[in-house]
């Protein structure tokens, strides 16, 4: 039977709605990182992801091979088609390699700068292996653009190089993140120890005013697979696409790192973590 017009947009009218999220980061090859590990995040979290590739990266938990950049003209293209086609409600950076790129990125983000659609800067440095995965030319150009978020989360060794001092105590965590947020002005920053050798995994989130929230929960002992800093972060950026509150966003994000790293993969010698929705 043929359906009036009027009951085709009825119809249209129920279909599901979901916020969208962009994020805008390297391929990690064995999914584990990078945008894979943000749009496995999304989905658990009930968000749509999309995403623009900065970076081709041949890699798996213990060993990046080699990184190939996009041209940064190919990286804006795609940001530039995603805003194009659909409402973008939260973004989210993660590795931004170049100066170039992150100039290129900052641009075609500029629409959205202007209708205060948050962004989250994860600010990719160095892996878990050790590998360095941001230029050291482009340390200043991502400075730069960290004052246009809403939030940065750096771990303990990314807050200790852009604070400029050694981070070894949770006192000298709650010192970096209230220096950074006070010095960049407008985002929070969210300082993540998980790598201190402290009983509880803390994260301190300082506020441009200087003002300090702490989430802690019991370290799990033995445990340190790679995209962590990927899916917390995209987590939180998720959290802010729903509507929460940047503190309960970030408890959002505790939680699902914390979930992903107690239900873990283990496949072959390699720790991995677990993306997939809890099981009823």
């Amino acid at each position: 039977m043929i359906r009036s017009l009027r009951q085709r947009e009825t119809s249209q009218s129920k279909k599901a709605t979901v916020p969208v999220v962009l994020t805008v980061a390297g391929s990690d090859n064995s999914g584990g990182a990078g945008l894979q590990a943000d749009l496995k995040t999304f989905t658990t979290l009930g968000v749509y992801g999309t995403s623009a590739v900065t970076c081709v990266v041949a890699e798996h938990p213990g060993r990046v091979l080699n990184i190939t950049p996009v041209a940064p003209e190919r990286v804006a293209d795609q940001v530039r088609l995603v805003l194009e086609a659909f409402p973008v409600a939260a973004v989210k950076t993660g590795m931004l390699y170049s100066a170039e790129i992150i100039a290129a990125v900052e641009k075609a983000l500029e629409s959205l700068f202007k209708a205060g659609t948050p962004l989250v800067i994860d600010p990719v440095m160095v892996a878990s292996s050790g590998k360095v995965l941001l230029k050291a030319s482009a340390i200043r150009a991502l400075r730069r653009f960290m004052r246009r978020a809403d939030l940065i989360t750096p771990n303990r060794d990314e807050a200790a190089l852009l604070w400029g001092k050694p981070i070894t105590t949770p006192d000298d965590l709650r010192k970096a993140a209230r220096a950074l947020a006070e010095d960049l002005g407008r985002p929070h920053v969210l300082a993540k120890g998980g790598h201190l050798k402290t009983d509880q995994a803390l994260d301190v989130l300082a506020s441009p005013q200087g003002k300090l929230r702490e989430f802690a929960v019991k370290r799990i002992a033995g445990v340190d697979p790679h995209g962590t800093g990927c899916t917390y972060s995209a987590a939180i950026t998720a959290g802010l696409a729903t509507g929460l509150p940047l503190p309960e966003a970030v408890a959002q994000g505790k939680k699902f790192i914390t979930r992903a790293l107690r239900k873990r993969f283990e496949i072959g010698p390699y720790q991995l973590l677990n993306h997939l929705p809890e099981q009823a």
